[in-house]
């Protein structure tokens, strides 16, 4: 009985990952007892290493998937061995923000590939996502990706001037936009952050790593380092 009150506590205390991990854990009550009163930082970092092992789990099945660019849309060396995923939005302000942080991490490395992968979740961005898209396929996709964000949040007129900014053909780019292939692209992306279990934009897969939100440039590539 106490056992079973004590795993019901780890449970409250850091979450079911951490109440599992206890509980394969072989120790008795008062061992377990005795080294939580000791050690209590040792429940959020049981937690935390559940997660970090059940997330590469998820991104293990689906890893050449995500790092498998839309033909174009990709950033820095498309030929480089170092590969960064980003999952974006035009409408997002902290997929913006990290756009100077990304062009350092290229400047730095020259076989850093970045691989974008559209993934419009904000009101209005699905247009800009197929846009850019089209520029991908037209071989514009950087010109286009730093165009849109320098000019906005995405709207007819922004979407526009980016593209004619890129320099792209417009009624070719429409085309592709509207095109099956287009959806189809945005459809799998949906699906890889479902998998990937992201809640926003942006996210990242970095290494054998998933990471969520702004984070600093040197926090992507330390985990590009990890992996390396």
């Amino acid at each position: 009985m106490k056992n079973h009150l004590l795993t019901a506590l780890i449970a409250l205390g850091c979450g079911f990952a951490g109440a599992a991990l206890w509980s394969l854990s072989g120790l008795g009550h008062d061992q377990t007892r005795e080294y939580l009163i000791a050690n209590p930082q040792i429940l959020p970092e049981m937690s935390e290493a559940y997660q970090r092992q059940e997330s590469r789990d998820r991104l293990a099945g689906i890893a050449d998937e995500v790092r498998e660019p839309f033909p174009g849309a990709v950033l820095g060396n498309p030929d480089g061995g170092t590969v960064l995923v980003k999952f974006t939005d035009y409408g997002c302000t902290y997929c913006r923000q990290s756009i100077a942080a990304i062009d350092e991490l290229i400047a730095g490395d020259p076989d850093l590939k970045v691989v974008i992968r559209e993934w419009p979740i904000f009101d209005g961005s699905e247009q800009a996502a197929r846009m850019a898209l089209a520029a991908a396929k037209q071989g514009k996709y950087p010109a286009f990706y730093h165009a849109l964000f320098e000019q906005g949040p995405p709207s007819d007129t922004t979407i526009a001037r980016a593209a004619q900014i890129a320099g792209l053909d417009i009624e070719q780019a429409r085309a592709f936009a509207a095109s099956d292939d287009a959806t189809g692209e945005l459809a799998r992306n949906m699906a890889l952050a479902r998998t990937l279990q992201f809640t926003g934009t942006p996210s990242w897969v970095a290494g054998g790593e998933t990471i969520q939100g702004l984070v600093p440039p040197e926090r992507l590539a330390e985990a590009l380092a990890a992996d390396s």
